[in-house]
């Protein structure tokens, strides 16, 4: 069965600004998860990615094994 979520090596900058820098993550079936962090950290844009709001740099985004990007 895929990851509910599967985030590899996820990229996203802004100008020089990395927001985003290299983050991997995957989310079973029924798993709940949450991202903690302090302001600054890529919370926000990591779910913006996700949700295809923003588009990432580089990296690899799978929601049910069917690429988002």
């Amino acid at each position: 069965m895929a990851a509910a979520v599967l985030i590899q090596n996820l990229q996203k900058r802004y100008g020089d600004v990395h927001a985003v820098k290299d983050i991997s993550l995957q989310v079973e079936p029924g798993q709940i998860f949450g991202l903690l962090g302090p302001n600054g950290a890529g919370k926000t844009t990591t779910i913006r990615c996700l949700c295809t709001l923003t588009a990432p740099d580089a990296g690899k985004i799978e929601v049910s094994g069917i690429s988002v990007l």
